[in-house]
């Protein structure tokens, strides 16, 4: 028999597209057969809303009666206040010149005199701009609520990172401290706590404990298990092998802690103003309801520049070895400025005077409608355009299609983008949001994140590209990058107000801009991270630029740029709930809502309840298949 009627026939190899393709042609078959059967539309009576807002009045009524509020909650007040007291009469006493002297000895100590020149600049343009009493304020919250958060966090951090145990088990709590809008959170927290500076101090806590635990747990994680070995051969207990191995040797990293907490604590002070909290963010919060920009704009500043200064404090002590000692003419470097502050404080008026300072609310706004007048013809293209072609339909198909298609959907991309685990925790988030009554505005939402997601994407392949690719562009684009991500989220929302009106086009906008940042970073770090001896082979083998960053440095950045994509998301979604205050609609609006009318709070808490979970489903996706 010859070898060729023996043969097997050849296996008829299908192209890759052909199965994505009729799993799509059937969901577009069973959206067009069903369209608009079970939507489950919004329903601001619903039975789930009227029990939770139910459970709010029966705390209120309880308040003083509760054994939980005797004997924890009231306690955890009186301290809290007390700390928030003494910081506040302690930075006060130092007098303005003596604060900005402090400030430039402790910059001058961890990082010599161009960090100490910083502090003095930064801390000095507060009274300058005429802002000194608004931003001792916002330094006294900020600082109550970071020494709290590392109080409670490091701890944590150390015994997660020795207890992978604990790690599994702290985990998910964290990702709801850090995906849930802070406007969810504001309305239990007055419960609790009434409005003020302590309600304030423990909203900032929530939101900058995850990064003191998370960063605190990946420094013990990362000291070298030789290292932990040769301690315990020696005969040294956990204490001290806590002690002399791990702290010393995570220094750098539980610095790095410090710092995020610390950023973190920043970006949550303006919203904290939204329950009397003090500060700057009272500032930026009666900008925003006289729609000036004016206003905003220097209590932005302040923000940022202290933001900026204590990042710079920081990451220098950051830096510092553990054996690193600080030198005589460094410690009379720190202690001229801080000696000159404390005297000028006898010298000095007691109150910066206010013909000293600086003042352009007029000019900001007068700039504002300048642009509002003369670039409405292309902002208003930019908005219709998008509207028309993108969200609106994105919209319309996710509102009208039936709720189990779409849960069928998010069930299939799960699947196809990580296993079996990330499509059933995806499924279950949406399922859960079904059940809690906002699944329209739910999906109202998601459309307006998936649209904003594109432009993010799109604007930070770009920009990181070029950043990574030319090194002259990187280093002009990152001092822009810093101001952006530290900016306080609300000083985004009146320019684009006043660009594009008060639409949901106004929050994508708003939170494109806000989320850019880290989208661009991560991207550079990818691109950057590709090996060079993979770029020189490509270039010595023909490659043009084009090729090499589509077939070579695209691809191998391919886990880099999807985390980028979840970054994105996750920035963009708690952007989008802020939008509300600006038209969005939708999650956002039923949490502002609910926070602002009593008989709306089981809707607001819903609301924020569902925007975490929509937050986990896209987390869970875009990590699934970052990792695959």
């Amino acid at each position: 028999m010859s070898l060729q009627a023996t043969a097997a026939p050849a296996a008829v190899r299908l192209p890759r597209w052909l199965v994505p393709a009729g799993v799509a042609a059937l969901f577009v078959a069973a959206y067009l057969v069903f369209k608009g059967t079970g939507t489950l539309p919004h329903d601001k009576e619903a039975p789930q809303f009227l029990a939770i807002t139910d459970l709010r009045e029966w705390i209120d009524a309880n308040r003083n009666s509760s054994p939980v509020f005797l004997y924890f909650v009231n306690y955890i007040r009186i301290y809290v206040g007390e700390l928030y007291t003494a910081l506040y009469v302690a930075l006060t006493s130092l007098g303005w010149p003596g604060l900005i002297g402090v400030m430039g000895g402790l910059g001058w100590l961890a990082g010599g005199w161009r960090v100490g020149l910083a502090a003095v600049a930064g801390f000095g343009s507060f009274a300058v701009l005429g802002l000194w009493d608004e931003s001792v304020l916002t330094l006294t919250l900020v600082v109550a609520a970071v020494l709290l958060s590392l109080l409670v966090g490091m701890p944590l951090g150390v015994w997660a990172g020795r207890s992978p145990r604990l790690r599994r088990l702290v985990t998910p709590a964290l990702d709801v401290m850090q995906i849930m809008p802070t406007f969810a959170y504001l309305a239990p927290l007055v419960l609790f706590f009434q409005i003020g500076p302590i309600a304030g101090i423990v909203a900032t806590m929530i939101y900058s404990i995850p990064p003191a635990i998370r960063i605190t747990a990946l420094a013990i994680e990362q000291v070298s298990p030789t290292a932990v070995e040769a301690s315990a051969s020696l005969g040294a207990t956990r204490w001290q092998t806590l002690r002399k191995v791990y702290l010393p040797l995570g220094r750098s990293t539980m610095a790095l802690a410090v710092n995020q907490t610390i950023m973190m604590a920043l970006s949550m002070v303006v919203i904290a103003a939204l329950i009397a909290a003090p500060g700057l963010g009272d500032i930026i919060i009666r900008g925003l309801s006289r729609a000036q920009v004016g206003i905003m704009l220097p209590a932005g500043i302040a923000i940022v520049v202290m933001a900026v200064v204590l990042d710079r404090i920081t990451m220098a002590a950051a830096r510092r070895g553990p054996h690193d000692r600080i030198g005589r003419a460094r410690l009379l470097g720190a202690a001229a400025p801080a000696v000159l502050g404390l005297a000028g404080t006898a010298v000095l008026p007691a109150q910066y005077p206010e013909d000293w300072s600086v003042r352009f609310v007029t000019q900001v706004n007068e700039a504002v409608r300048w642009a509002e007048t003369n670039w409405y013809p292309v902002t208003a293209f930019v908005k219709d355009v998008t509207s028309a072609v993108l969200l609106n339909p994105l919209e319309g198909l996710l509102t009208s299609a039936p709720w189990w298609l779409v849960a069928a959907a998010v069930l299939t991309v799960g699947w196809w983008a990580g296993g079996v685990r990330p499509a059933l925790t995806a499924l279950g988030c949406l399922l859960a949001i079904a059940l809690l009554g906002v699944w329209e505005h739910a999906m109202s939402t998601l459309s307006m994140v998936l649209v904003a997601v594109v432009f993010t994407l799109a604007a930070g392949l770009l920009l990181g590209v070029a950043a990574a690719r030319r090194p002259r562009f990187s280093a002009v684009q990152r001092p822009i990058l810093d101001a952006a991500q530290t900016m306080p989220s609300f000083v985004y929302l009146l320019p684009a107000l006043a660009l594009f009106e008060s639409t949901k086009f106004t929050a994508i906008f708003a939170s494109v801009i806000y989320s850019i940042p880290p989208v661009v970073r991560l991207v550079e770090d990818g691109i950057r991270g590709v090996p060079e001896t993979v770029v020189e082979a490509a270039t010595a083998a023909g490659s043009t630029p084009r090729q090499l960053l589509w077939k070579v440095q695209l691809p191998m950045a391919r886990r880099a740029i999807m985390l980028a994509a979840n970054q994105g998301i996750v920035m963009t979604l708690a952007m989008v709930v802020i939008g509300g205050m600006v038209g969005a609609g939708a999650l956002g609006y039923d949490v502002i809502t609910g926070f602002s009318q009593r008989s709306d709070f089981g809707m607001g808490f819903a609301a924020g309840v569902a925007t975490v979970l929509l937050g986990v489903m896209l987390d869970r996706i875009t990590t699934a298949r970052r990792s695959s």
